[in-house]
């Protein structure tokens, strides 16, 4: 009762990474995200009305399900406490595994491990369980929303145009020396940007492509924008 099947259809990976296993994931880890479930953290997360103020091309914007003077609610959180025990843990045991892998790094920020190394898919499988606690922790403050909209306004009627994840490694299939390849693709600060066309996303959005979210600050617009172009 937290969202509907529609919600899947504008989440990346619709909702849930394959890869995930949370036995990876530490106690600790788990005591810290089973009170913040639905919670939007500190730092520089946020959840802002926003008005729908200019509509630059409307075939799009009709696609994404946006229009002028339209209210939007735009949301910036993820995994919380637990995707920050899981990426403290694991740093450290990168941090004492390097030198067994012959890698040495200029800042213990960098610690590293190869992918398929038993510490490289603990990670990542770890790391998965984590996405998916953030797109669940962004779908409960979105069910929130919606009982917000309810008591003030009296309509739920508040459909998600997209949820992405910004800070991940996830493997994908790109174009690389002309050649299609599996590569591991991280992301610190920033979000896929997928083509009209490209076969992950839904079908109500192959002919424009996946929105893109750019956030203002306190004193300028945000954004959204698709990318039809492959470049």
């Amino acid at each position: 009762g937290y969202g509907d099947e529609r919600d899947l259809a504008r989440i990346e990976e619709f909702g849930c990474l394959p890869d995930a296993d949370p036995k990876k994931v530490s106690g600790r880890a788990k005591d810290r995200g089973h009170q913040q479930l639905g919670t939007l953290g500190s730092g520089n997360h946020f959840l802002e009305l926003q008005a729908v103020q200019e509509v630059f091309d409307a075939t799009t914007a009709q696609a994404f399900g946006v229009h002028e003077g339209q209210i939007a609610v735009l949301i910036h959180s993820g995994s919380r406490g637990l995707g920050h025990q899981v990426c403290t843990e694991y740093l450290d045991l990168m941090d004492g595994s390097m030198k067994k892998y012959g890698i040495s790094v200029v800042d213990r920020q960098l610690a590293c491990v190869p992918v398929a190394s038993r510490e490289g898919e603990e990670y990542l499988h770890a790391m998965a369980a984590a996405a998916n606690f953030a797109f669940a922790n962004r779908q409960m403050m979105t069910h929130w929303v919606r009982e917000a909209f309810r008591k003030v306004v009296g309509t739920a009627d508040v459909q998600l145009v997209y949820d992405v994840c910004h800070n991940i490694a996830k493997a994908e299939e790109h174009c690389v020396d002309g050649r299609r390849k599996t590569v591991l693709v991280h992301r610190k600060g920033a979000t896929r940007a997928f083509p009209k066309g490209h076969p992950v996303l839904p079908g109500d959005l192959r002919d424009v492509g996946q929105p893109v979210m750019i956030t203002g600050i306190m004193c300028t617009e945000s954004y959204i924008l698709d990318r039809k172009i492959v470049v």
